[in-house]
């Protein structure tokens, strides 16, 4: 499977998806709280406030498994030996660095 042009993972994507959906449920949460309230015959900001809790459960669940989304997979490419997107970075900062030494270094001589 690819990995998105953005450069987030499946994991990630996902997550971040679910963060968007309990969004999108906010910004209804006052509509569906009154309609509620009003088939079930009770205050319409008793039920704002459970629906504020759930959104919130599931903000916090959806973090909670983007960041162990995140711990799983990079522990398991440690294991793997796959190198950091940062270590690769860091790697390529550090050659460009030389071949510009030795650049220096063949107009000299």
């Amino acid at each position: 499977m690819a990995e998105p042009a953005s450069g987030r993972g499946p994991l990630e994507t996902l997550g971040l998806a679910g963060v968007g959906a309990i969004a999108l449920v906010a910004q209804h949460a006052d509509e569906l709280a009154a309609e509620i309230g009003t088939r079930l015959g009770v205050e319409r900001d008793e039920v704002r406030a459970a629906i504020a809790d759930v959104l919130d459960s599931w903000r916090r669940e959806a973090a909670r498994l983007g960041e162990t989304a995140g711990t799983t997979a990079a522990r398991a490419a440690s294991e793997l030996g796959a190198a950091s997107r940062d270590a690769v970075n860091d790697l390529d900062l550090r050659v460009a660095q030389l071949e510009h030494r030795i650049r220096l270094l063949e107009r000299q001589g």
